[in-house]
């Protein structure tokens, strides 16, 4: 379901159990347990994202999170709806920076929990092809969020 990689971070027991919570009810929600899909989630520093946002994105900026998807939407619709999971298969790669996620959850005022869970919800739901970059697609993209966070009664 999920591997995790640590590049310049340690390891730590607890984002352990965050992902595998986060993970698993995502997995749940959409219909993916039984899927042999597999998350890879590289946690790292903002040093290390900001080298794989310009490599990748050409874009020369720390961020908090990026999401690279294996699959076009439609192609991953397809694939579970005909429940066509013989092997295993890459959903797609979730790279976090663990102190951009303390940062943010500070200036939030919320708890790491939440700020991090976020973190691999959203990008869980980039992986299965949503985004916000429009209006349409953040009315459709949110909500998915904000369900699977209530469900863990992860608040704000």
């Amino acid at each position: 379901m999920f591997e995790i990689t640590y590049l310049d971070v340690e390891e730590k027991e607890e984002y352990q159990k965050i992902i595998e919570k986060v993970i698993n009810t995502c997995f749940e929600e959409e219909g993916l347990l039984n899927s042999k899909l597999i998350i890879t989630i590289i946690l790292t520093t903002p040093e290390q994202i900001r080298k794989t946002n310009k490599k990748y994105r050409n874009i020369d900026k720390c961020t908090d999170v990026l999401s690279f998807p294996m699959f076009e939407m439609d192609e991953l619709c397809d694939k579970i709806k005909n429940k066509n999971f013989l092997y295993e298969d890459i959903l797609g790669d979730i790279v976090i920076s663990i102190d951009r996620v303390n940062e943010q959850a500070k200036e939030y005022g919320h708890s790491f929990e939440r700020e991090f869970s976020y973190m691999l919800v959203h990008g869980f739901y980039h992986l299965m092809g949503y985004d916000h970059i429009d209006e349409e697609d953040k009315k459709i993209m949110r909500p998915k969020e904000e369900k699977i966070l209530n469900f863990l009664n992860i608040l704000r």
